[in-house]
């Protein structure tokens, strides 16, 4: 979470840009965003940042990896002022996404589900597209209403591993919120 939101209370753009950050970071990572920035910031400092990128994440060029990281700690920044405008940094955003989907491999395609949507859009418990996403405790984002549904009936177990939550607090994932607005006005 934004942390000058955590001091001021005042949610702006400036704050997704901050989550943009940290996801971008997670991404190439795999790490929890706890000290994630601190942790690619040292490895950055030793030299080690290609041992700290997530073979998971797929077969990013090194070069790609190092752009998309630097873009992440710069929206990461503590300070809002401090943080890029994403609309002047998306062409960057737009070319590393291109270059990547000249590599994407096959198992791609066994993301999307049968109408073609991507399986990150799919709420884990309603199986159905989700119109407001909300993460909890686990790492996992779901509908915020069945995740409501799931907490309200009495479990205290994240629905995805059945391990406990340490905390039953949600937070809206507004990134994914516009990713799934945008992905729907590109497919109507």
């Amino acid at each position: 979470m934004d942390p000058e939101f955590l001091r001021h209370g005042k949610l702006t753009l400036k704050s997704d840009v901050y989550s943009f950050g940290i996801i971008v970071l997670q991404l190439l990572t795999g790490k929890p965003p706890a000290n994630i920035v601190a942790d690619v910031e040292d490895a950055i400092e030793t030299d080690f940042l290609h041992l700290i990128i997530d073979e998971s994440a797929g077969e990013w060029p090194f070069v790609q990896a190092k752009q998309l990281v630097n873009l992440g700690l710069r929206c990461a920044q503590t300070r809002r002022r401090k943080r890029p405008n994403l609309e002047s940094e998306w062409k960057l955003v737009e070319s590393l996404m291109q270059a990547a989907s000249l590599s994407v491999s096959p198992s791609y395609k066994s993301q999307l589900d049968d109408k073609g949507i991507p399986s990150y859009f799919m709420c884990p418990i309603f199986q159905e597209l989700m119109k407001d996403p909300c993460m909890a405790a686990d790492g996992y984002t779901y509908e915020t209403e069945a995740i409501k549904g799931w907490l309200d009936s009495g479990h205290e177990t994240s629905p995805m591993t059945n391990l406990p939550l340490p905390h039953t607090e949600l937070t809206p994932n507004y990134a994914l919120r516009s990713a799934i607005q945008e992905w729907l006005l590109k497919h109507p």
